[in-house]
């Protein structure tokens, strides 16, 4: 709503640089008239703009083949992010592993148990249904899963069953949101995003960042951020049994470790926040010369 209002005043009021951030669509998971009307409200707002940024490139492409917007007026910031991350803040420090063992002590987890974590909202498009389905099936001793973020009932509820399997389960443990998730990411073995769609998410960076092996889904922006089998896995959307498998597959991988390592490497190399917020400043310099001119 906001980028849809901003971009269609600016150019009613002939605002001469206006500047338009994708880090998402909706429509990708919806349906019939409302499909239709998202995506009118899209091109609307992609055409009032001077400059549309998808943060990530296979976001671009899909704009470019799918809403057939124009090539040279869509631009990524580096190789994508809206904001980089600031890979000081996210990174295992003696503080954060101390309230990372107080966790696993306060839920019961023992140090050689294994815990998976998600962090988002608990709602059907970040993949929860499947996600409690699979770690249901796993049935192996000693392994956890941590739910990290809030309920959108009334946006995007949840099934009862999936509710249910939650509340009974006496190894998911529902944290509800946290102001930091950084100790609940260190008081984790591997990061499960089973999201349905993204634009380029940030937890995932941020568990990339903690050193956690991530499982994602098989979309834009996820499969942009891990190396499949080489900093995590990499898994079809909406596919319980397969989740389930490279679930059981990173419990008894031994390389684990190095994984999580590749993955905090990865993410520094090319997000680092520092050198994301360098690019978007000469991108925005880049428009002074064109308001010279044009006065």
């Amino acid at each position: 709503k906001a980028g849809l209002i901003g971009m269609l005043a600016g150019w009613l009021t002939r605002v001469p640089v206006r500047l338009h951030t994708i880090a998402g669509l909706p429509w990708m998971e919806a349906t019939g008239l409302r499909k239709k009307i998202l995506q009118w409200i899209e091109r609307l707002t992609y055409w009032c703009a001077t400059r549309v940024y998808p943060n990530s490139v296979e976001l671009k492409n899909f704009l470019i083949t799918t809403l057939k917007f124009k090539l040279e007026r869509t631009r990524v910031i580096g190789k994508g992010s809206s904001n980089g991350i600031d890979i000081q803040f996210y990174q295992r420090t003696k503080t954060i592993l101390n309230q990372a063992s107080e966790i696993r002590q306060r839920c019961g987890i023992d140090s050689n148990d294994f815990v998976f974590v998600f962090v988002g909202r608990l709602v059907r498009d970040k993949g929860i249904v499947e996600l409690v389905q699979a770690f249901e099936s796993l049935k192996r001793p000693n392994t956890w899963l941590l739910l990290v973020g809030h309920r959108e009932q009334d946006l995007d509820p949840l099934p009862l069953d999936t509710i249910t399997s939650i509340q009974n389960n006496p190894y998911i443990v529902e944290a509800g949101f946290q102001s930091d998730i950084r100790p609940w990411l260190a008081a984790s073995n591997g990061f499960v995003f089973p999201s349905y769609r993204e634009g380029f998410p940030n937890v995932v960076m941020q568990a990339a960042c903690m050193e956690l092996p991530c499982i994602v889904s098989d979309i834009n922006g996820c499969r942009e951020l891990i190396q499949q089998e080489y900093s995590g896995y990499i898994v079809p959307a909406k596919n319980t049994e397969k989740l389930s498998q490279v679930m059981v597959d990173l419990t008894s991988n031994l390389a684990r470790m190095e994984m999580g390592f590749a993955a905090r490497k990865y993410v520094c190399d090319n997000f680092d926040q520092a050198v994301i917020w360098q690019l978007i400043l000469q991108e925005y310099k880049s428009f002074l010369g064109y308001l010279y001119i044009q006065k």
